[in-house]
């Protein structure tokens, strides 16, 4: 079945995240990068291949303060050099050059804790880092 045609029938059924609905992301030419998944803590926002994307406490608006060691447990979503912002999706650039995807300025990152797609063992690490769910 084609993107749209999904994405119609989480719409319609409710299972959409209001946050993807807002944005526009659910339109298929806005959709960027990222996909909702379902998983146990309900919809969350994930990248191309699944993986649930967090956001850190630590960090600031469209500035990252992952790296070394912590970047090599929480991969940043990196953007391609053409990659462009949509609707609430941002991209910032790292101290090392490299951009990184963010919503709405909170650098995102996946959890190398987490194998497959849906999984969502980086929630509450540390109790700052959080997935971004329907609210």
């Amino acid at each position: 079945m084609r993107k749209a045609g999904t994405l119609a029938l989480l719409a319609a059924a409710g299972l959409l995240p209001f946050w993807l609905m807002a944005s526009g992301l659910a339109d298929e030419e806005n959709y960027g990068p990222f996909k909702p998944v379902q998983t146990s803590r309900g919809t969350v926002l994930a990248d191309g291949n699944g993986k649930t994307v967090y956001t850190y406490d630590k960090d600031t608006k469209n500035k990252s303060n992952c790296y070394g060691p912590c970047a090599a447990s929480w991969p940043p979503v990196l953007a391609t050099a053409t990659a462009r912002p949509v609707g609430d999706l941002t991209i910032s650039e790292r101290a090392d050059g490299t951009r990184q995807w963010g919503d709405a300025g909170k650098p995102l990152y996946t959890s190398v804790k987490d194998k497959k797609p849906g999984d969502v063992a980086g929630d509450m690490t540390g109790n700052v880092w959080h997935i971004i769910k329907e609210h």
